[in-house]
C-alpha cells in the first residue's frame, strides 16, 4: 500500500533537494507547490500559509520533514510540524544535507527542527535519520532504500500513542 505523505522543507533553501526524494516508489507526495504558487502564498499571509497547508495535509498518513541547513528556523516549518502532530499523522525528519542541490552542492547540517520546543516533550517520540555517507549518490541511495520504511513505522508509532 502506498502511504500518501506530505514533504516539509525549506522550499527556497531545499527544493532540489526535495525533488529527488519527492518521487520514491511506495509513497504518494503532496502536490508540490510551484514557485509562483509559493510566492503567492508568501505573500499574502499566515492565514493563506495555513489554508494551502490544511489542504496539502488532507489524506495524508505522515509528514517527512527533509531537514536541511536552515529548516528549523523556518516558523512554516514549525507550524507544519505542530499541525501534523495535532492531525496524529506519523512524523519523521531525515537530514538531506549530503544530497546536492541543483548547482552541485550539499549543505552544512542543519538543526533537527523538533527540539526547537514545538511538540515540548513529544520530541523525543519524533524519529530523526540521517544517511551514514556524505557521498550524495550514497546519501540518496540509503534515504531511497529506507524512507518507505521509516514512514511506516512513524504511522504505526503516532497511532499507539494515546
Amino acid at each position: 500500500m502506498s502511504r500518501h505523505v506530505f514533504y516539509s522543507l525549506h522550499y527556497d533553501a531545499d527544493r532540489s533537494r526535495a525533488e529527488l526524494i519527492r518521487n520514491l516508489p511506495g509513497l504518494t507526495a503532496n502536490l508540490e507547490a510551484k514557485p509562483g504558487e509559493w510566492a503567492t502564498v508568501k505573500r499574502t499571509g499566515e492565514f493563506a500559509f495555513k489554508r494551502w497547508l490544511e489542504q496539502q495535509l488532507r489524506g495524508r498518513s505522515c509528514t517527512v520533514v527533509l531537514i536541511g541547513a536552515q529548516t528549523a528556523q523556518r516558523a512554516g516549518i514549525q507550524h507544519e510540524i505542530r499541525r501534523s502532530w495535532e492531525l496524529r499523522l506519523g512524523l519523521l525528519g531525515v537530514h538531506i544535507h549530503a544530497l546536492k542541490d541543483a548547482s552541485g552542492a550539499p549543505c552544512s547540517k542543519g538543526e533537527t527542527p523538533f527540539t526547537t520546543g514545538t511538540l515540548g516533550e513529544n520530541a523525543a517520540r519524533v524519529p530523526v535519520y540521517e544517511p551514514p555517507e556524505d557521498d550524495s549518490k550514497l546519501a540518496y541511495r540509503f534515504i531511497a532504500d529506507n524512507l518507505a520504511k521509516w514512514v511506516e513505522h512513524a504511522v504505526a508509532s503516532r497511532l499507539a500513542l494515546p
